[in-house]
């Protein structure tokens, strides 16, 4: 017999303590994920992700793990990809069609409440599983205030100062609260989001491909990734931050 001891076998069974083992196993496979950070700044919202390298012949940049769902928004996946991009793709659908149909770019809590729907469903009919991913929305509001929004397995829709998801966000998440993100712009956020992401990656893993995202006035208030220079820039204060923490060990 399985670990639910019977309650795991459809995702529409409580267990007599009031468990949804099929949903907890969703979330477990987020956990074994690469980290995905996310900060908002006083000025827009920085994502980063660690994307396994899991063959050599891989091209660089490909299977994305950060994707823009409208000008103004963009995700950032843990979990089984092909799962996240269901939900990048449904983000998209929700933004294109309140455009369609209001004529302005659709709000960040209305767009966050509309995939988390779309997640939970997958949580109440037998003939489904569970969504194995959970993402972190990072979208200009309509009124020009940066938000981030984190949805998880069971298609719970929190809002953010900064959040981590995946293997790693534990320590990322100890990391990030000794931020001052009121004070903190992107352009310095970007390099704290690489040292989160290289100090917590587990050396027992994969190599990993640094994935770098921001929403800003440097952007034009578009969803779009770091520049390659900056990118280089950040990777480097990273790996400088690390070298000398192990000298001070």
């Amino acid at each position: 017999m399985s670990s639910g001891a019977g309650y795991d076998l459809s995702v529409s069974t409580f267990s007599p303590d009031g468990r949804v083992y099929q949903v907890e196993y969703a979330a477990k496979a987020v956990e074994n994920s690469g980290t995905v950070v996310g900060l908002c700044c006083k000025d827009g919202v920085v994502m980063g992700c660690e994307k396994f390298l899991t063959s050599k012949m891989l091209v660089p940049g490909t299977n994305r793990r950060i994707l823009r769902v409208a000008k103004h928004a963009g995700i950032a996946m843990a979990g089984l990809v092909p799962d996240a991009r269901q939900l990048a793709l449904r983000a998209r659908s929700e933004a294109s069609n309140y455009q369609d149909s209001y004529k302005s770019a659709i709000p960040a809590r209305i767009l966050a409440e509309r995939v988390g729907l779309f997640v939970h469903l997958f949580t109440i009919y037998w003939s489904v599983r569970p969504c194995g991913a959970s993402v972190l929305l990072a979208i200009m509001d309509v009124d020009g205030t940066p938000s981030l929004y984190g949805i998880d397995s069971p298609g719970t829709v929190l809002k953010y100062y900064a959040h981590a998801v995946g293997k790693g966000s534990r320590q990322a998440k100890g990391m990030i609260e000794k931020l001052d993100l009121k004070e903190l712009t992107c352009a310095e956020a970007i390099k704290h989001v690489a040292h989160i992401i290289h100090k917590v990656h587990d050396e027992k893993d994969k190599e990993f491909e640094l994935e770098l995202s921001w929403l800003c006035p440097q952007s034009n208030n578009e969803q779009a990734f770091v520049p390659k220079e900056l990118m280089k820039e950040a990777e480097e204060y990273a790996k400088a931050q690390l070298a000398a923490a192990e000298e001070e060990d």
